[in-house]
C-alpha cells in the first residue's frame, strides 16, 4: 500500500476487470499481466494496440512488461528453492 495500492483494489484484484476500483489504465495493465502470465493466454495484436494507446510511450509499454517479467521470475524462483509466502498480500482469485 505504499506505492498507492487502496484496500479495496487489494480486495478486488482478483476481479479486476469487473472492479470499479480500478481505472482503465489500470484494468488495461493487469489483463496485459495475466496474458504474459498465464500459459493459456498470450498478447494478441488486439491488446497491443490497447497497450499503445493508453501507454502512449513505448518505454512504458518496456517497463510494465519488464516488471510483470520480473515477478513472473520471482515467483519461478521462489517456488523452485521452496520460499513459501510470507501471507502480507492474501488475495482470493474469483473464478
Amino acid at each position: 500500500m505504499q506505492e498507492g495500492l487502496s484496500e479495496d483494489q487489494l480486495v478486488a484484484v482478483g476481479d479486476y476487470a469487473g472492479s470499479p476500483h480500478f481505472s482503465t489504465r489500470e484494468a488495461l495493465a493487469l489483463k496485459y499481466a495475466d496474458r504474459i502470465t498465464l500459459s493459456d493466454q498470450d498478447v494478441d495484436d488486439a491488446l497491443f494496440e490497447e497497450l499503445r494507446a493508453e501507454f502512449a510511450e513505448p518505454a512504458a509499454i518496456v517497463e510494465l512488461t519488464a516488471i510483470v517479467a520480473f515477478e513472473n521470475f520471482r515467483s519461478k524462483f521462489n517456488h523452485a528453492l521452496q520460499v513459501e509466502a510470507n501471507g502480507v498480500c492474501p488475495v482470493k482469485l474469483t473464478p
